[in-house]
Formats: C-alpha cells, structure tokens, sequence
C-alpha cells in the first residue's frame, strides 16, 4: 500500500480592492490548518474576508483556526466574512454553528 497524498492548501493574500482578503484554495485540515492560522494571525485589519470559493475541504481542526480567528477580530474591533463557500461548506458552517457567528456572503 502507498502513502496516502498529502493534503494541498494555498492562500493569497488580495488587497487590491482596499479590503484584505485572504483566499484559500485547496484542503483545510489537521495538516493545513496551522499554516491557515499563520496567515490569519498575520493579518492587520478591522475586516478581514476569506474567500472560501476555490476550498474543497475543511475538517474540525479547520474550523476551529476560524473560529479562533472570528474571537481575535471581534476582540480588536473588527468583523470576519467568509466569502463564497460552497454548498457542502456552507453545510459544515451551518452544522458546527460557525455560520452563526460570521458573515457569510454567497
């Protein structure tokens, strides 16, 4: 038996329309998920958008970095979108409560 493929995430950050927007592609989970958080973190702006649009997957794990940073900008302020999530995402939103505690633009 082979190894199993190693989950692949991306995430670019777009300022161009003078709002910061991280856009994540790929899978989110227990592998991807810290370096989701290092962006999020790195991250300086009273609102913050996720383009959700090209992420295939998200486990517990990635919820909860979402989670972590909804708390951290509340905190200072500010107020956290997640942007376009597809239809099995936006289930998982719904499902976990998350979809609750953000704005979710379709």
């Amino acid at each position: 038996m082979g190894e199993l493929p190693t989950p692949v995430a991306d995430f670019a950050l777009d300022t161009s329309d003078g709002t910061t927007v991280l856009v994540v592609t790929g899978e989110i989970d227990i592998s991807t998920a810290p370096r989701l958080r290092e962006h999020l973190q790195q991250l300086d702006a009273p609102e913050v958008v996720i383009d959700l649009t090209a992420m295939t997957f998200i486990d517990s794990t990635g919820l909860g970095v979402l989670v972590g940073a909804v708390k951290r900008v509340r905190e200072n302020g500010g107020n956290l979108i997640l942007r376009r999530p597809s239809r099995s995402t936006r289930k998982v939103l719904d499902i976990s409560g998350l979809a609750s505690m953000v704005t979710i633009e379709d």
